[in-house]
């Protein structure tokens, strides 16, 4: 007995150390996407579920990452800052405003920006604030809304969805036409780049039209395990399908970061935050 308590507090306690680490770093991911559709290459970053989050002072670790990639522009995938009452998100807000001032930023809202948005009575001012701040900065907000890059010939597309959509234990169908309605079609002559906090109906994306879409909002499944992957989603889901990485169906294509950092429950464990480069690549 004493030798089985001796493992369980090492275990224990290694598992703490891990949690430690993987809640206060981020790795580095890259992805390629290859299309004829595209006018010429890309390099666009992508962060998602930073909750506040800062990796040094004034962000300094995440900013100097990101420089060095050289990006033509950042993509947000939302859940930026958490939806706390009396929560404080300016830092996260001068972080986004100094990206702006550098590069491209196009953001695309997550389930913690719409809820402070649709409840402002519990909120207050949070999400009128924080997107005052960035617009004057700069930063272009696509909540349902779309801009064509004519650079690249991409069309990118921001997709803000109903909270019934994030519920717990269920999961509600959705139907392309839903997406045509928030959107619009899409030109399948462009290159179509949809920005979508939720990954769960990257088939309805794809089926939809979207060549390429960028997602976070799981976290990585909070702790990884080999070869099952991601522990549990925020559905409450085990072992979600789509925990992080690169999906295909159909030759349509779905990046999903591991967001950077956490809420509620500050568990990163084999999981530590993710910094996601993606390289578009004309065919």
């Amino acid at each position: 007995m004493t030798i089985l308590l001796t493992v369980a507090a090492a275990l224990l306690i290694f598992m703490l150390l891990v949690m430690a680490a993987d809640c206060n770093r981020f790795v580095i991911r890259e992805y390629t996407c290859v299309s004829k559709k595209l006018e010429r290459d890309a390099t666009f970053v992508l962060l998602s579920d930073l909750h506040n989050k800062s990796f040094g002072r004034n962000n300094a670790r995440l900013q100097k990452a990101i420089e060095g990639q050289k990006p033509d522009a950042v993509l947000i995938a939302g859940d930026m800052y958490t939806a706390d009452r009396g929560g404080n998100n300016s830092d996260t807000a001068s972080f986004v405003c100094g990206l702006a001032g550098k590069y491209p930023v196009y953001y695309g809202n997550g389930n913690h920006e719409h809820k402070t948005r649709l409840f402002p009575e519990e909120f207050g001012s949070m999400y009128g604030d924080y997107m005052e701040r960035l617009s004057r900065a700069g930063v272009r907000l696509l909540v349902n809304r779309k801009v064509f890059l004519s650079d690249y010939h991409v069309e990118l597309y921001g997709l803000e969805i109903d909270r019934d959509y994030y519920r717990k234990l269920v999961k509600p169908s959705m139907e392309e036409e839903y997406l045509d309605r928030l959107l619009g079609k899409p030109d399948e002559e462009k290159f179509n780049l949809l920005i979508a906090h939720n990954p769960d109906y990257f088939e309805t994306y794809a089926g939809w039209g979207a060549d390429l879409t960028v997602s976070g909002h799981v976290h990585g499944g909070l702790m990884r395990l080999p070869v099952l992957g991601g522990v549990i989603s925020p559905r409450l889901r085990l072992f979600p399908r789509y925990d992080g990485g690169r999906f295909e169906m159909d030759g349509r294509v779905m990046i999903l970061g591991r967001g950077l950092g956490t809420h509620t429950l500050p568990v990163r464990i084999f999981n530590p935050g993710e910094l996601v480069v993606i390289r578009l690549k004309k065919a």
